[in-house]
């Protein structure tokens, strides 16, 4: 067994163990793990930026149009936060999917680009999601931060060192320069319309003064929004809508408070749009979501 395997191994015992009572967990905070005995069904929800990993098993993802596969030999990175439709293809229960996503630390990421004086290309944005290669350090890494849940006084002090070694090990990858960007595109036009849509998502935006005021023609706004993010700002708002009302559903509110709440004036249009984009209705998921059924709702 190389060492990639046996790191592999030791990950995946170690998630199975953590799995055992829920499927899905968060033992690290910004770390999720989770384990599925099975294909699931297609689930949409917000994927933040981060690095997504099959540690067993694999799994598929919906942007826009595009699909992307990350298994045992590739992760999946984001650089912003996406409206994703996602599925485990890969898992049975004698070999489930295992799985870890890990929200990138932004400030760490700009410390490190800063310290080791990573070259910053010009702001130009490429789509905000793309595929690297698994490596035995990148495992490792993984592996050591959750061996930290052993020693519990040693936390404090060497998972902030661990943090940082994993977002070197991404930097120095080949998806480094997509990293770079991450930290770099607050400045750009097009993340400035993103970061204000997730600010005002509840407000009616008019696109046109959108894209004025981030200083862009509206057919340049919207094929590089398009470009980023794989869909249109007003699709990009639409998603962010129906993700804070499933929240609101799950922390107990009533569908039509959350449906306002959120910026909808109809009703009927709201459970319409939440059922396309989560494949049920609002008073059905928050219904299943109380009596346990976690599926849907979960990574």
């Amino acid at each position: 067994m190389d060492e990639f395997e046996y790191v592999r191994k030791k990950l995946i015992e170690r998630i199975l163990h953590l799995t055992e009572k829920q499927p899905v967990v968060s033992p690290i905070p910004g770390l999720t793990v989770s384990r599925r005995e099975a294909p699931t069904e297609p689930n949409s929800y917000m994927l933040p930026p981060g690095i997504c990993i099959a540690v067993q098993g694999a799994k598929r993802v919906l942007l826009g149009e595009e699909y992307y596969v990350y298994d045992v030999n590739h992760f999946l990175l984001t650089s912003l936060d996406l409206p994703v439709t996602a599925q485990v293809i890969e898992a049975s229960r004698e070999k489930p999917y295992i799985g870890l996503v890990w929200e990138i630390d932004m400030d760490i990421l700009t410390e490190l680009i800063v310290e080791s004086k990573f070259h910053v290309r010009e702001n130009r944005l490429s789509r905000g999601m793309s595929l690297g290669r698994v490596t035995y350090q990148i495992l490792d890494t993984f592996r050591r931060m959750l061996d930290l849940l052993d020693e519990p006084e040693s936390m404090p002090v060497l998972l902030p060192v661990i943090k940082k070694e994993i977002t070197y090990r991404l930097l120095t990858s080949e998806q480094g320069p997509k990293l770079v960007q991450m930290a770099m595109s607050e400045k750009t036009d097009v993340m400035k319309a993103v970061n204000y849509l997730k600010e005002h998502f509840n407000e009616n935006v008019n696109m046109k003064e959108l894209a004025e005021l981030v200083g862009m023609s509206v057919s340049s706004f919207y094929q590089h929004f398009k470009a980023l993010t794989g869909i249109t700002p007003l699709q990009y708002q639409k998603k962010l809508r129906l993700c804070e009302a499933r929240r609101l559903l799950m922390a107990g509110s009533d569908v039509t408070t959350a449906a306002y709440q959120v910026g909808y004036e109809s009703l009927s249009q709201f459970s319409r749009e939440y059922r396309r984009f989560f494949g049920v209705s609002p008073s059905q998921d928050a219904r299943e979501f109380r009596q346990g059924v976690y599926e849907r709702v979960l990574h």
